[in-house]
């Protein structure tokens, strides 16, 4: 087994962007986290977006999946916590048809629990 860039203490700074995840700080306290600033003014609406104005980029089938698991897991009450970056990674690299049934086995149990609850 090799060592991590962390394990072997060559950790760059570059690094830890390629490989930033949202959902690995979810403790306030931890490096990193940032609360919103509270506005003493009234809370007002945001406009709506210009779709001029948006960018035209689009991500990869696999960046998508994993956006979409990660989102799945989270509306089911179960945030990805960052030992399971690997995992998500993995399923990622599947098929759209393996990715599908997986998001909707955790919708369907997500269901069936909030009926029993």
């Amino acid at each position: 087994m090799t060592a991590t860039a962390f394990e072997s203490g060559t950790f760059e700074p570059a690094a830890a962007q390629a490989f930033f995840d949202p959902y690995s700080c979810d403790q306030p306290g931890t490096p990193g986290w940032e609360t919103a600033l509270q506005s003493t003014e009234d809370d007002f609406l945001l406009p709506p977006p210009d779709p001029a104005r948006r960018l035209d980029i689009a991500i990869g089938p696999r960046d998508r999946r994993r956006l979409d698991l990660h989102a799945a897991l989270t509306t089911a009450g179960v945030p990805p916590q960052f030992a399971d970056r690997e995992a998500i990674d993995q399923l990622s690299a599947l098929p759209d048809s393996i990715n599908t049934t997986i998001q909707r086995w955790i919708h369907h149990t997500t269901q069936a629990w909030s009926a029993t609850h």
